[in-house]
């Protein structure tokens, strides 16, 4: 009880503070359920600056939740490149289709979204209460540091367990008439203010003379987060193969696991010398018409593994069993995932 009465003091403060401080970010400008779950999906591990020109470009191609649901595959993914994590684009079609064959739109609870693909707890919050008003919660990793804090509370932040004992704080004490601006300014505070890796910006914060980690000292160790398991490392040579037309070889990747169903320029496991790139190429039906030309090295992290790479080009001559794309293709057409940015660049300046 003691909980809900200090979380209740901090509505009004933390509200005031966000109509007067709140970013001004496309996404704040409409209710419009499709575009506040765009832009929630959108959100998920990607940083608010690289999400706003991505969020525009793809509500320009598909405007509604139809537009969505009807869109070639090829062309959702193109959308999507750079924004990594593709099974959000692949989630966000299949709820698209879900959504109108059983309902005809976006549904209004959150219980009912976190039934489509893709939507879970806090994207439902989120949705739910900025476009449809209702009074449930929305907690991200913003949310749960500012309670830690707030709270003084040590308890591991990682864990399932936390997330759910949040949501349980924070629902009585969500306003009925202004839950999305309620969860809206938690995120925000979060996200501007009670910054992580012990740096609060204390002296901001319209919640210091209510914060229990402020006036206990504990505010900088707080949130407490389970240790992740390291990320394996990964090597890979990365060949760029070229025809008489300057086209490059791609392929697509399997449909299940890392990258699933993406294009990429070949790929050889572990770090290969030249000569053994070029000792493969007729087993893939190509011949070389040139010298292996060392590319350089390069480095990719996703969640839970790190790959290093190093890249060749070849001049080749035969078609092999792959598909072939020029620069405008390859800009227009096919969805090559940012893992491959440095070896793609250097492509386009031969």
């Amino acid at each position: 009880m003691e909980r809900e009465a200090l979380l209740r003091k901090a509505v009004g403060p933390l509200l005031r503070w966000y109509d007067k401080n709140a970013r001004d970010l496309p996404w704040r400008r409409t209710r419009d359920p499709y575009r506040v779950w765009v832009s929630e999906i959108m959100l998920q591990q990607t940083r608010v600056e690289a999400a706003i020109p991505y969020y525009e470009r793809f509500l320009e191609s598909f405007p509604t939740l139809q537009a969505l649901a009807d869109a070639p595959e090829e062309r959702l993914l193109k959308l999507w490149e750079g924004l990594g994590y593709y099974s959000r684009a692949r989630n966000l079609q299949k709820a698209a289709r879900q959504a109108l064959e059983r309902y005809g739109a976006l549904p209004g609870t959150a219980s009912e979204l976190a039934s489509l693909a893709g939507i879970g707890p806090y994207t439902a919050g989120a949705v739910a209460s900025i476009a449809f008003g209702e009074a449930v919660p929305a907690v991200d990793g913003n949310v749960l540091r500012v309670l830690a804090r707030f709270t003084d509370d040590s308890r591991d932040t990682a864990s399932p367990a936390a997330r759910r004992e949040a949501e349980r704080a924070l629902a009585p004490v969500i306003p009925r008439d202004a839950a999305g601006r309620f969860n809206q300014a938690l995120m925000e505070l979060g996200a501007v203010v009670c910054l992580p890796n012990g740096a609060p910006r204390c002296g901001d914060c319209p919640l210091t003379a209510l914060c229990l980690g402020r006036a206990r000292g504990t505010a900088e160790l707080l949130p407490v987060r389970s240790t992740r398991r390291e990320r394996r490392t990964e090597l890979w040579t990365v060949l760029i193969l070229t025809d008489g037309e300057g086209r490059a070889a791609i392929e697509r990747r399997p449909r299940r696991g890392l990258l699933a169903g993406l294009w990429q320029f070949p790929l050889l496991p572990g770090h290969a010398a030249a000569r053994e790139a070029a000792d493969l190429l007729p087993a893939l039906g190509l011949h070389a018409l040139g010298k292996p030309e060392p590319l350089g090295p390069a480095r990719h992290v996703f969640t839970h593994v790190e790959w290093h790479m190093q890249g060749f080009h070849i001049p080749v001559s035969g078609d092999g069993a792959f598909t072939w794309a020029g620069p405008r293709e390859l800009g227009e057409r096919y969805a090559l995932p940012s893992a491959f940015r440095v070896y793609r660049e250097k492509y386009l300046q031969f």
